[in-house]
């Protein structure tokens, strides 16, 4: 006998902070009340892995809110932003030493209290993630989720034909062996070539220690994006926060 999906379910539990789930919806960017209602009643939206129906309630910091398959980052206190970091500029909220920091570009910007995901040298620039996720975050940096993340980097050329099919197959370092997921040559200039290269590995300085050691040096280097998050157009020295799509991307490609 086929089981009827659309008999009812245990209750839910229901916490003292919890709100109707169409306001929770339309707090967290998905749409006015009513457009938020007419998903409940598409039965798109799942708390916990129940599929909501109207009248039902959520609280946005404990549950679990799927809309259209993809898990929404409900809790208004969590910010998630992406930062495109000047060269010069080191990846730390309070420099001992003096330098150029973070926070010098955050400033009054943000409200809330963030940190880095993951960091890029201070002679680096490009892509960087700041959250005050502190799951995610670990998630995202951690090396078994295996997050990948792209470099464009300007090396000293000319580039040999098989050095792509080395880098797939793994070089290796001091502190162990090295692979990349995909490499490919962008443009020839002169003696220096610009390369992508895309690895899961967070270790300190490894695209321009994987580089050298293949004898191709980097004099600049570029992190374009990190998992599912492109760093676009975006200027440099410019933040800007990421959108639920995007934050429900980040989900994804860490398992949640």
């Amino acid at each position: 006998m086929r089981r009827d999906d659309r008999a009812p379910k245990p209750d839910a539990p229901v916490y003292e902070s919890a709100e109707r789930l169409q306001k929770v919806l339309a707090a967290a960017g998905v749409g006015s009340r009513r457009a938020c209602e007419d998903l409940i009643f598409r039965r798109r939206v799942t708390v916990n892995g129940r599929v909501a129906q109207l009248g039902d309630k959520a609280d946005p910091t404990r549950d679990v809110i799927v809309v259209d398959g993809e898990r929404l980052q409900a809790d208004v206190r969590l910010v998630y932003v992406a930062m495109n970091k000047p060269r010069g500029v080191v990846t730390t909220m309070a420099d001992e030493k003096g330098r150029t920091e973070l926070a010098d570009f955050i400033g009054a910007r943000l409200e809330q209290r963030v940190y880095h995901v993951g960091r890029l040298d201070a002679d680096s620039e490009g892509l960087l993630l700041l959250t005050n996720d502190g799951t995610l975050a670990h998630k995202l940096m951690h090396p078994s989720y295996e997050v990948l993340k792209t470099y464009l980097a300007e090396v000293a050329g000319p580039i040999p034909r098989n050095l792509g099919k080395r880098l797939t197959a793994g070089i290796e370092l001091e502190d162990g062996p090295v692979k990349v997921h995909g490499f490919r040559v962008v443009d020839t200039l002169g003696k220096t070539a610009q390369v992508e290269l895309t690895l899961h590995e967070g270790r300190k300085h490894i695209v321009r220690r994987l580089m050298a050691e293949a004898g191709h040096p980097v004099s600049r280097l570029i992190r374009t994006s990190i998992g599912p998050i492109k760093l676009g157009d975006l200027r440099t020295g410019r933040l800007r926060r990421l959108t639920n799509a995007e934050v429900a991307a980040l989900f994804k490609a860490v398992g949640d």
